[in-house]
């Protein structure tokens, strides 16, 4: 047994006091990073409460529960930056990579401590498919959302469909590796894919002038 919560107080408070330190870009990852890991530890009481109250085991929960309560609680931070305080694509697209890495980060910590990391394969394959999982899906949201504001449709069917994406490509993900044998060969392999087929539309928006640049 592990205890999350002081796993994230840990971890978070020399990046708190990093805040002092740096300036106000730095700062704009680094607490999305913070948020990022906070998310994961409440999407686990979610998930965790969900589980127990529909009497579903943890794997079928990881296939049904996890990739909607997970990638609802990565847009809500994204939906409130942007609505209230109106960030370029620029900015929101690292605000999204902060999430997407904090949330990994903090999850694949409490994995490694409960599961131990003397295994190499299991670490590696925590690090490449299930850490840039996380990462890819939190992007894929930033695109979508940033791409509607642009077009001018971002409404409640532009933001459904920005989750709607992700929570697939998530749940494809834990389905594949649920089973064993080539289709979770195949799983451990669609998250470098995912990044890959992100690289280009993520970059434009990373070297890309800044759209309505107003504000943090």
């Amino acid at each position: 047994m592990i205890y999350s919560e002081n796993i994230l107080i840990c971890i978070e408070i020399p990046l708190l006091i990093s805040l002092l330190f740096i300036d106000r870009a730095s700062r704009r990852f680094v607490g999305s990073f913070i948020m990022g890991m906070i998310v994961c530890l409440l999407s686990a009481y979610i998930s965790a409460f969900l589980s127990r109250a529909s009497g579903v085991d943890a794997q079928t929960a990881s296939v049904y529960y996890s990739p909607v309560v997970e990638e609802i609680m990565k847009m809500l931070p994204l939906l409130f930056y942007m609505f209230v305080f109106y960030p370029s694509d620029r900015r929101l697209f690292i605000c999204g990579t902060g999430i997407g890495l904090g949330f990994a980060t903090f999850e694949n910590c409490c994995y490694m401590l409960s599961s131990g990391s003397g295994d190499f394969t299991y670490i590696l394959i925590r690090g490449l498919s299930v850490g840039v999982l996380h990462l890819v899906c939190a992007l894929a949201l930033v695109i979508i959302l940033t791409d509607a504001r642009r077009l001018r449709v971002l409404s409640v069917a532009g933001i459904f469909g920005a989750l709607s994406l992700s929570v697939t490509l998530h749940g494809i993900y834990n389905l594949l590796v649920s089973e064993p044998g080539p289709a979770s060969y195949i799983g451990y392999c669609l998250p470098a894919a995912a990044a890959a087929a992100l690289y280009i539309p993520g970059r434009r928006r990373i070297m890309g002038r800044s759209s309505g640049d107003r504000s943090a």
